[in-house]
């Protein structure tokens, strides 16, 4: 393979007329330039330059490789140029996998005033219930909420959101409102399949850090169980971000308020990064941290 450092001596031994010349322009001795050229021409077994007193000339074999030497340099340099430009102006795919009620709640509301500031970034919004490898997957990001338990990512926290305990007024105008803790047991409580720790609820009870619950339904996405709550199939505990608009609204009550515990869950932006992150990458991740929080979310 052909030594890059040599072809730009090379070119520039042309181009500046002689060694002495190239050598002040590259920042290196007459010398070194001149060991360098008779690197590559012992490299490649021919005579690229006729050397004089007086002056330099190409051979016919040193002119045909200068010409495509300078096509590859001319290459390299375009190169530079549109990353540098990519640092100033982000371009590129992102592949983003999150929950369902991650896309619905958080990222697909802001996409569109993204792709204003952004418009050379192109996005792939994937969703998905389960943790993906995000090599195996070609992810660039994924919007994770809870506890992260993988350490060999990088991760960014975007905020956190207030856990509630919540019903439909259908569903309580015909079991009634729970006054304790106690009268769950008389309800119907839906919950998460997986993992467990889904299903303690942020209820204060004899001193104890939460309340494990046995749902009668368990479903495997926080956007199902929230179709269900809104349908008065039962009482539920979901994240603020995905509920406030339906408690704005009033198409879901908080319950229990007075015993519950101020519980968040954390939301990170989790990635892979060996050095700096890419621009298209890093614009997102940047870009929902400070909308997310100007929308409420809890740092």
């Amino acid at each position: 393979m052909l030594d890059l450092p040599a072809l730009v001596a090379f070119d520039a031994v042309i181009d500046a007329g002689s060694f002495s010349a190239a050598a002040e322009r590259l920042g290196q001795t007459p010398s070194g330039v001149s060991r360098t050229i008779s690197r590559l021409e012992a490299r490649l077994g021919m005579t690229l330059i006729l050397r004089t007193t007086r002056r330099l000339d190409l051979t016919e074999e040193g002119a045909w490789l200068l010409a495509r030497a300078r096509k590859v340099l001319a290459e390299l340099a375009d190169t530079e140029a549109q990353l540098s430009t990519r640092r100033v102006q982000p371009a590129g795919l992102v592949r983003v996998n999150a929950a369902t009620p991650a896309l619905d709640h958080l990222i697909a509301p802001l996409a569109a005033e993204f792709m204003d500031l952004f418009p050379l970034v192109r996005l792939d919004l994937t969703s998905g219930e389960t943790v993906i490898d995000l090599i195996e997957e070609r992810a660039d990001l994924a919007i994770r909420i809870g506890q992260l338990a993988d350490s060999t990512l990088n991760a960014r926290k975007l905020g956190s959101s207030r856990l509630r305990v919540l019903a439909a007024p259908a569903y309580l105008a015909r079991h009634g409102v729970p006054d304790s803790i106690d009268a769950l047991r008389g309800h119907r409580l839906l919950g998460f399949t997986v993992p467990a720790s889904l299903n303690i609820w942020p209820l204060a009870r004899d001193g104890t850090a939460g309340l494990a619950v046995d749902p009668v339904l368990r479903v495997s996405s926080g956007a199902t169980l929230r179709q269900l709550a809104l349908q008065g199939a039962g009482i539920v505990c979901l994240s603020n971000f995905m509920t406030k608009d339906d408690i704005a609204t009033g198409t879901l009550l908080p319950l229990l308020e007075h015993v519950s515990l101020p519980w968040s869950q954390p939301i990170w932006a989790v990635f892979y990064k060996q050095g700096a992150l890419a621009p298209r990458v890093a614009a997102l991740v940047d870009f929902l941290a400070r909308r997310l929080a100007e929308n409420g979310l809890d740092p």
